[in-house]
């Protein structure tokens, strides 16, 4: 798909949506995690293949509650790279979904694996 199809203005509320539509205590219980939309990952970013999305902080397993002045945890999305792998619009709110879904999994602590053996990847 074309990038400049969907900019960030336009990726958002797909994102909120996405966030919407998850059961009540997967919305609070990332509730003090903040998401965020940007175009691309970090230039730092070393790894394979695109990334469509990371979590940053610490997972909720392994913590517990947010220490207090501590920076909350972060799931970012990347819009370039998810409008890569679309085709269409609709394929796009569908990668968002499964993205911001995965990325929940791993700030509630679900490793890769498991989230693969799920379908979220």
């Amino acid at each position: 798909m074309d990038v400049s199809a969907i900019d960030l203005d336009a990726l958002e509320p797909l994102v909120s949506d996405a966030l919407d539509e998850l059961p009540d205590w997967v919305q609070e219980a990332v509730s003090e995690v903040a998401i965020l939309v940007d175009d691309k990952p970090p230039e730092d970013w070393r790894g394979k293949g695109l990334l469509l999305g990371q979590f940053h902080g610490v997972a909720r397993s392994k913590r517990g509650q947010r220490a207090p002045m501590s920076l909350p945890g972060r799931i970012e999305l990347y819009r370039i790279p998810i409008l890569r792998v679309c085709r269409s619009r609709a394929e796009v709110t569908a990668r968002v979904r499964k993205v911001l879904g995965h990325e929940i999994g791993h700030a509630l602590g679900v490793s890769e694996e498991r989230l693969r053996e799920l379908g979220w990847f």
